[in-house]
């Protein structure tokens, strides 16, 4: 029973949306590229706001992967 229980316990740490905060992470990315490389006039608010979302997307995914799956 102890045994069945830890593997339990295992599999719970994966959420079915931690996929989605992976996915939006690398399309904020994809964004942020395509904002800084914009030829013509650059949108100065629209490129820091993506980069302090990217920020915070990749944070949130550094505390997903390194201390909930990998704990």
């Amino acid at each position: 029973m102890f045994l069945a229980e830890n593997a339990t316990a295992t599999i719970s740490k994966f959420d079915p949306f931690d996929i989605m905060m992976l996915l939006f992470t690398i399309v904020i990315f994809i964004g942020l590229v395509r904002l800084l490389m914009a030829r013509p006039k650059k949108n100065m608010f629209a490129i820091g706001f993506a980069t302090v979302a990217f920020l915070v997307f990749l944070f949130a995914n550094y505390v997903m992967i390194f201390k909930v799956w990998l704990s």
